[in-house]
This record gives structure tokens, C-alpha cells and sequence, in this order.
């Protein structure tokens, strides 16, 4: 079997023995790290060490990780334009500040035998967000509200 050594050098090749006494006089661990190559690669590993540098690479990831939300903004089928357009102004900011935004359009009452007239607002809502967000879900009806998901397109 081949040997790496704890720093990354080639020990050579070697008996599992032979290995295992370099591992021990080392005070270390011996890891076989590909069975499958001819011949198996071990490396020569102060396990610890190892996994506490794991787990500190890990909080570092996740320190620097963002956070996405996904925010929600609710308007109803007969809103009116200027309202409208503080919504999309609003929906704008949250995607400029890297979030998702679902948009959802309720229907009250007698509004859900129009079920087209919300279709078509989402569309002109996608017409007038077009250079600022991509569509990632496609409009869908779930109860009396049709939602779609949209994303930030840098």
C-alpha cells in the first residue's frame, strides 16, 4: 500500500504492517483514504487534529455563508396602480438586499370564477420586475391565492 505522510509526502510503498509502525511510533492514526487504487493509499493522520480542523473550516463556511429569506408580499385582485407600484418598489428592495420574494394575489369572494384576471396581473407584474428579477417558480393556485417566486437576476 502507498503511504502518505502527515505533511502530504510520499512515504513510499509499503507492507499494512509496515504502515501501521510508522503510524504508531508517530503517536498517530493511519487512514485509508482510497481502497480501490492498486495499490490502497493511506496517509498517515493525527485524527484529532484533523477533525477539529474539519469542524473550525465548517464555522467558517457558515459565518460566511448568506442567508437567504424568502419574503412575502400579499396584494389583492383589484389594487390600485400607484399601490401597486409601492409594492413592486418594495419587492425591488428586497431583491436589491439579495433575498426571494413570493408574491401572492388573493381572491375574495366572487373573484375566483375570474381566475384570469390574476394570471394576468402576474404577468404585468413580471413585465415591470423583468430587469430587475428572473421567475423561479411558476405562477400556481394553492386555496383562494396564486403565487409565484421570484429571484434576484445578478
Amino acid at each position: 500500500m502507498r503511504v502518505i505522510g502527515p505533511d502530504g509526502d510520499q512515504l513510499g510503498v509499503m507492507s499494512l504492517s509496515d504502515a501501521l509502525k510508522i503510524a504508531e511510533e508517530a503517536g498517530v492514526d493511519l487512514i485509508e483514504i482510497s481502497p480501490n487504487a492498486d495499490p490502497p493509499v493511506v496517509k498517515v493522520v493525527d485524527w484529532g487534529k484533523y477533525q477539529y480542523q474539519k469542524m473550525k473550516e465548517q464555522q467558517k463556511n457558515r459565518k460566511h455563508a448568506k442567508v437567504v429569506d424568502l419574503k412575502q408580499m400579499r396584494m389583492g385582485l383589484k389594487i390600485g396602480a400607484n399601490d401597486l407600484e409601492i409594492k413592486l418598489r418594495k419587492i425591488r428592495e428586497f431583491l436589491v438586499a439579495g433575498h426571494k420574494v413570493k408574491i401572492m394575489i388573493f381572491f375574495r369572494g366572487r373573484e375566483m370564477a375570474h381566475q384570469e384576471l390574476g394570471y394576468e396581473m402576474i404577468d404585468r407584474i413580471v413585465s415591470k420586475l423583468e430587469g430587475d428579477a428572473i421567475l423561479e417558480q411558476k405562477p400556481q393556485m394553492a386555496g383562494r391565492n396564486l403565487s409565484i417566486v421570484v429571484r434576484s437576476n445578478k
